[in-house]
């Protein structure tokens, strides 16, 4: 008699180590079907952004090629996860269902639901922690609430949080049921008419492989000097592990692990290696909120936001979204990103102020671009961080702090490297106006080969005036909210 198989669904876990469902799933006797679904839900409440869907294909070929490498292979379904799974447990008489936890509100209902359907049915059914350190519910403040600021949730975190020995891959996989599935080619995740995703693979190599060698990378050329020089868009500074995270191609537990294990061995200092953490618990933190707070990505978590008076200006979006704002830091920073599908993260916050408070545009407005165009587009991450600069988030800088991006570039791009490279046109400008291209005189542009207004955009809105017009806006809605 045939024994009957368990389903391990992969979701945002796309590896074999540390991963905790798939080692409960072997603990299983008989096959093991690999599952992944493509559907709407599968990462929330959110269709993955199209750059995100180019990752997603190469993280998805990578870990099917892994797990051929072990004697078995991923089946691809496409379709409402509920009614695959009923479909799959029908085909193949399934005893058992495993996978790792997903956060959103969205996914946490419908995961209760095919949870609840799996015991009516007596199917064997657990779900795991393979995304977090520590499970939303496990920290909490001493009123039993969910945290709202960040320095006392890393506080806590650290704490509260215990390393435990990580959990090997496996160097066997049991046989897979004979079962059709559709082929990856079919979801058409990489774009063709045009193949705007072209220069991706000069920068990623997408799989639990490509997120191991960036950690050693950063451990090894990187992570020293690390709290000085990583808001510094003209160094490679940072480690860029954020894509190989969002899929779950490695663990926060893998990266503190190693970061501990590094300290150790070569004495590295110790302020670099906390930095660098603070930054792994804000994506905790980020998914901490994602979880206590409904409606994240929809609504301003500070109500008073909820009434701001933002501008709609197709043109001036589009003039962003183009990186055609005649400000070359920001301008850089959105070339980068439609280059690569990442953009460094002190640009990020350039890029974010000068949307919504030198123009004025809602943040949703920003948040849906990034969603869109980001590889490492994270349901947490992305909302909260937007949130934050827009000043309606949890612990949000105040509103009427407003990024000078001239000042901002001269401080982290001082020798203008960053924008020479995104931004080419301007590239024979001397240091002292490649932040500023509008302050150059006749002689010194021509020299340089720019026309402003021809070869490079002039400034769609003057800094200096656009900051007073944010904090009258910002005034307008606190006088309304005491009224």
């Amino acid at each position: 008699m045939t024994t009957a198989p368990s389903i391990l669904w992969f979701r945002q876990d796309l590896r074999l180590a540390d991963n905790p469902a798939l080692t409960r799933a072997l603990a299983e006797p008989g096959p093991l079907l690999p599952l992944f679904i493509l559907d709407d839900e599968s990462f929330g409440s959110r269709r993955p952004g199209a750059a995100q869907r180019w990752w997603l294909h190469h993280s998805l070929a990578n870990l099917d090629e892994r797990l051929r490498a072990l004697g078995s292979r991923l089946l691809y379904r496409r379709g409402a996860a509920d009614q695959v799974l009923e479909a799959l447990v029908g085909e193949t008489g399934a005893k058992a269902l495993f996978w790792n936890r997903c956060y959103d509100p969205q996914s946490v209902a419908r995961d209760r639901c095919i949870k609840q359907w799996a015991k009516d049915r007596s199917l064997e059914v657990e779900s795991f922690n393979g995304l977090l350190l520590k499970e939303p519910w496990e920290i909490s403040t001493k009123e039993r609430k969910s945290y709202r600021v960040f320095t006392p949730f890393w506080k806590a975190l650290r704490q509260s949080y215990t390393p435990e020995a990580l959990l090997p891959a496996p160097t066997k996989l049991p046989a897979v049921p004979q079962v059709s599935g559709d082929s990856l080619e079919s979801w058409e995740l990489i774009p063709e008419h045009p193949n705007w995703a072209e220069g991706f693979d000069e920068h990623w190599q997408p799989g639990d492989v490509g997120a191991a060698e960036s950690l050693s990378s950063f451990l090894e050329d990187a992570l020293n000097g690390y709290k000085a020089l990583r808001d510094r868009p003209d160094r490679k500074a940072t480690s860029r592990l954020s894509p190989h995270l969002r899929f779950g191609e490695i663990s926060p537990r893998q990266i503190w692990q190693a970061v501990q294990n590094h300290l150790t061995l070569q004495g590295e200092d110790q302020a670099d290696a906390d930095k660098f953490l603070s930054e792994l618990a804000w994506r905790e933190f980020s998914y901490h909120l994602l979880f206590h707070e409904k409606d994240l990505a929809e609504r301003p978590l500070r109500s008073a936001f909820a009434d701001f008076p933002w501008r709609e200006s197709s043109s001036d979006l589009s003039a962003w979204q183009t990186g055609s704002t005649g400000y070359p830091i920001v301008d850089a920073g959105m070339r980068e990103l439609w280059s690569s599908g990442w953009m460094h993260n002190r640009v990020r916050m350039i890029v974010a102020s000068f949307l919504v408070k030198d123009l004025l545009i809602t943040w949703q407005r920003g948040e849906a671009w990034f969603w869109d165009t980001l590889v490492d587009g994270d349901p947490a991450n992305n909302t909260a961080s937007w949130q934050w600069v827009a000043g309606c988030g949890a612990d949000a800088a105040p509103f009427f702090r407003i990024f000078n991006p001239i000042t901002q570039g001269e401080r982290f791009d001082p020798e203008g490297d960053y924008v020479r490279r995104w931004v080419p046109e301007l590239a024979k400008l001397p240091n002292s106006f490649i932040h500023k291209p509008w302050a150059a005189d006749p002689v010194t542009l021509a020299a340089a080969e720019v026309t402003l207004g021809r070869s490079y955009p002039r400034r769609i809105v003057d800094h200096s005036q656009a900051r007073l017009a944010a904090l009258d806006a910002y005034q307008q809605i606190k006088r309304e909210r005491a009224a």
